[in-house]
C-alpha cells in the first residue's frame, strides 16, 4: 500500500506549520507500506492544483492530508469536507473568500473515506488526546479535504481519503495564553496511531464518541 501524507506551509504569520513538520519525523516505511510525504501551499487555489499533481505522480492508495487548527485540543480527525470557501483571514495569496464553492459539480459535502471512528479509538487507547471532527472549517485545511474527496470521488476511485487536524507545538504558543498544544513527539506518536488504524480497518467500526452513538441526541 501507499499512503501520501501531506502538511501545509506555514501561514497566518507563524514560522512554523506543525502539520507539515511532523511528517518529517516519520519513516519511509510503516509495517512493509510506502509513505509518502508533501508540503502543499496554504492557498485555496494551489492547494488544488498541487494535489492534483501528486496524486498524478504518486497514484496512492491512501491520502491523509494535515493541517493546524491553533488551540485545538489534541488530534481532531475530520469526518466531513464541505463544498465551501468562507474565512474572515486570507490565504497566503491574499485571498479571502466568501462564500464560495470550491467544485461547482461537486456535492454539497463528502464524508471522509478512511476509518475515522477507528482512528479515534486507536488514538485515545493509546493516551493521545483526539476527538471526532464534524466540521473542518471553510478555510483551506476544509478546501484539501474536499477537493481529495471530490477527485477520489471522480476520478481516484480506489483511493482512501481524508483529513487530520492538529494543534500548536509548544513554541508557537509562547506569547498566546492559555493555548492547547501539543508536544512535537506526541504529535508524532499520535500521526502513527492513525496511519495503523488506517492500515489495520478497511471499513469503519461502531465506536462511541464523546458518550453517544450516531442518532442519538
Amino acid at each position: 500500500m501507499r499512503i501520501l501524507l501531506t502538511g501545509f506551509e506555514p501561514f497566518g504569520g507563524e514560522s512554523i506549520n506543525p502539520a507539515f513538520e511532523i511528517l518529517k519525523t516519520l519513516p519511509d516505511t510503516i509495517d512493509g507500506h510506502e509513505i509518502v510525504k508533501r508540503e502543499i501551499p496554504t492557498s485555496y487555489k494551489k492547494s488544488i492544483e498541487a494535489i492534483k499533481v501528486i496524486l498524478d505522480e504518486v497514484k496512492p492508495d491512501v491520502t491523509l492530508s494535515l493541517g493546524q487548527a491553533g488551540g485545538s485540543f489534541g488530534l481532531r480527525v475530520e469526518k466531513v469536507g464541505l463544498n465551501l470557501r468562507d474565512a474572515n483571514v486570507p490565504d497566503n495569496d491574499g485571498h479571502r473568500a466568501s462564500h464560495e464553492e470550491i467544485f461547482e459539480d461537486g456535492e454539497i459535502a463528502y464524508y471522509s473515506t478512511l476509518p475515522t471512528k477507528a482512528m479515534v479509538k486507536r488514538l485515545i487507547e493509546n493516551n493521545v488526546p483526539a476527538s471526532l471532527s464534524y466540521s473542518a472549517g471553510s478555510y483551506v485545511c476544509n478546501n484539501v479535504m474536499y477537493a481529495l474527496l471530490y477527485l477520489g470521488d471522480k476520478y481516484y476511485k480506489n483511493m482512501r481519503c481524508g483529513f487530520i487536524h492538529v494543534p500548536y507545538f509548544p513554541s508557537q504558543i509562547m506569547d498566546k495564553k492559555n493555548t492547547f498544544y501539543m508536544a512535537p513527539e506526541e504529535m508524532t506518536r499520535g500521526l502513527l496511531f492513525a496511519v495503523w488504524a488506517i492500515i489495520d480497518n478497511d471499513v469503519d467500526i461502531d465506536f462511541i464518541v464523546d458518550g453517544r452513538k450516531d442518532g442519538e441526541a
